[in-house]
């Protein structure tokens, strides 16, 4: 019965592994009967890290629109309220006065409006390569955002495939419960009628065997009890809902499994994590631009209007005279503005081309670690194909003993050592079969993981 311990232990383990996620209140108390494609769905609806995605994906959008932004005229308005000293036209017709003292009696107010309108003509890059790597950065974070979604279906599936495990290995330790208690019954009957083949020391093993079956089914309840609350936990829901799986079984469905070349070129068409590094390069790439573009003057057409009133100061028509308290004037101008730096542009560049250039490395360690990992997913999966098709067998035939066991032993010619021996190896191998497929289907999950494909939710 050790190697039965050990093989539902390992049960409980891959079911006990449990999430984190805030439980979200439901108003009714009907059980919820969910499949593998809902559990995806419930998931995916509610996880917080999806929404922290889509946070990303908006904040890059905004730095889009900012960017797209400077391609329209900018307009600036400056007004001014205050005292100002009065002046009269005489005071500078037909001579100048230079003698005129500041005297706080002669003081009045003025108020003034300056505004101007400044259009972008051409910016060497500035504006479009920093449109071209806001519009690539959110390619990025869409595609992490798909990311994201990926290891949630894979965590849900494993919670599932779990729970499934938990659940048969619980039916087995029920079944060899069964079993045993036929077996004790049928070993009572025949020592009351005195037959030999029968000691009481048999009822004794028998009695000791069910004892530790018992054990297990303890075992194997928690082992569901806590793959159960895994899965609560990553549909968001409180553990006190009331949640049940659907009735499929844990049995090994016979798919051709393509070759290893399919699954890598899968995954160079469409794992996220390609198009992150692709879509990210031509960002970077960008942003180098937009970096070098700041060496080149901004070429714009600007429109000034200014005008002030003061109402104690007589206005001057003179264009060699400018009264900054009392005056009219506007004009449209060609403009160049040109900003140079010794030094501070160069690094910046160098910075950028440097992130540029690390990407370019996490390119090379993509190309040569995805493909790796997708093999050691596509070894395991033809291992457990194979497993499963051999502990299918080896139980069956397990099986067959058990049951000719207890046959031999109903009709009084064999012994009840040879019923433990049988349900030992039966429950071993059953225990290895259901093991077996489950992972298989890990490995299944994980390859599709692997490959990028879709969750399969509308």
């Amino acid at each position: 019965m050790n190697l039965l311990r050990l093989i539902v232990c390992a049960g409980l383990f891959c079911a006990a592994a449990t999430g984190v996620g805030s439980a979200a209140e439901t108003e009714t108390g009907k059980t919820l009967v969910v499949g593998l494609d809902d559990c995806i769905r419930l998931a995916l609806k509610s996880a917080p890290e999806l929404g922290e995605a889509q946070a990303d994906i908006d904040q890059t959008a905004s730095k889009l629109q900012e960017a797209s932004s400077y391609r329209y005229p900018q307009f600036e308005l400056v007004s001014l309220f205050g005292p100002a000293p009065g002046a009269r036209r005489q005071d500078i017709s037909p001579t100048v006065m230079t003698d005129r003292a500041f005297s706080f009696s002669n003081l009045t107010w003025f108020g003034s409006a300056d505004a101007t309108l400044v259009q972008p003509l051409y910016t060497f890059g500035k504006i479009s390569e920093n449109m071209k790597a806001a519009t690539h950065g959110i390619e990025v974070d869409r595609a992490r955002k798909t990311q994201r979604g990926n290891e949630i279906v894979l965590k849900v599936r494993e919670y599932y495939y779990g729970l499934m495990l938990a659940r048969e290995m619980k039916e087995l330790v029920l079944e060899i419960q069964e079993t045993l208690d036929k077996a004790r019954g049928k070993a009572k009957k025949l020592l009351n009628e005195g037959s030999e083949s029968v000691e009481e020391m048999d009822i004794y093993k028998l009695d000791a065997f069910s004892g530790e079956v018992r054990k297990y089914l303890e075992e194997a309840e928690k082992g569901e009890r806590l793959a159960l609350s895994a899965l609560r936990a990553r549909l968001n829901l409180p553990q006190s809902a009331p949640l049940e799986i659907g009735p499929e079984r844990l049995i090994l469905v016979e798919i051709e499994t393509p070759e290893f070349s399919y699954f890598v070129d899968r995954a160079r068409e469409q794992r996220p994590e390609y198009r992150q590094i692709s879509e990210g390069l031509k960002a970077r790439q960008a942003l180098v631009e937009a970096a070098k573009s700041v060496y080149y003057p901004d070429i714009f057409m600007a429109g000034m209007l200014s005008f002030a009133y003061a109402e104690g100061r007589e206005k001057v028509t003179n264009p060699y005279i400018t009264d900054p308290f009392r005056h009219t004037y506007g004009g449209v101008a060609l403009g160049l503005r040109w900003k140079l730096d010794f030094g501070i542009t160069g690094a910046k560049v160098a910075g950028e081309q440097a992130q540029y250039n690390r990407l370019l490395s996490t390119r090379e360690f993509a190309s040569t670690n995805i493909p790796l990992q997708i093999r050691k997913y596509y070894l395991d999966l033809k291992e457990a194909e194979q497993t499963s098709r051999a502990s299918k067998d080896a139980y069956t035939n397990a099986k067959k003993w058990a049951v000719t066991a207890i046959a031999n032993f109903d009709f009084g010619i064999g012994p009840a050592k040879e019923i433990f021996e049988a349900l030992q190896a039966y429950a071993r191998m059953r225990a290895s079969y259901f093991q077996s497929i489950y992972n298989y289907r890990i490995a299944r999950s994980n390859l599709d993981y692997a490959t990028g494909e879709l969750p399969p939710v509308n």
